[in-house]
């Protein structure tokens, strides 16, 4: 995934109901549940071996090198409490929206004799919930991280650049060079 993509998965994460599993064992344990008993194909969405795999489970290993500790808790991260990030996620495509906090390079497109230039600017705003569920319906569907960044730039031409139809009319945002991108339901 991308920048946005990754931070549409983090943003259910203060949702959860119950801590996810710490330890390598107790976190090679839960994926071993979640692929039915199947080490061979933990193994292979891990990048490694099967035998590993059991001596995780087993707690003979107890510390992994710093890559595979990462993609381990990054494989639990995402499948931990499924129907709770759901809800989390229909909320904020129906009802509440969400808020996006960023620092990117804005350039514009508009009426001549503005300065269309790009600078960069560090923004936090509340998307309303249409642009919440445009933007989650995208990720759902398998959207590229450009398509994801398209839908966000579109909101907030929206409700911060134009002010929800206020001012600026004709304006068209570009959102390029990201520094970082925090959204939260």
């Amino acid at each position: 995934m991308g920048i946005v993509g990754d931070s549409l998965d983090r943003a259910g994460e203060p949702h959860f109901t119950r801590p996810a599993p710490k330890s390598p064992g107790a976190q090679m344990r839960y994926l071993v549940k979640q692929h039915k008993g199947s080490t061979k194909q933990v193994a292979a969405l891990l990048g490694i071996s099967q035998r590993t795999v059991e001596r995780y489970v087993k707690n003979q290993i107890k510390t992994p090198k710093a890559a595979l500790a990462d993609r381990l808790a990054g494989e639990v991260r995402r499948r931990w409490q499924p129907l709770v990030r759901k809800r989390a996620r229909d909320k904020a495509a129906k009802h509440s929206g969400l808020v996006i906090e960023t620092r990117a390079r804005f350039g514009f497109t508009a009426a001549p004799g503005t300065t269309d230039d790009g600078r960069m600017r560090r923004i936090t705003q509340h998307l309303p919930p249409q642009y919440a569920g445009r933007l989650l319906a995208a990720q759902d569907a398998g959207a590229s991280e450009a398509e994801l960044q398209r839908v966000v730039a579109e909101g907030l031409q929206e409700v911060y650049f134009k002010d929800g139809g206020g001012r600026a009319d004709g304006l068209l945002v570009e959102f390029t060079d990201i520094d970082y991108v925090e959204l939260n339901f």
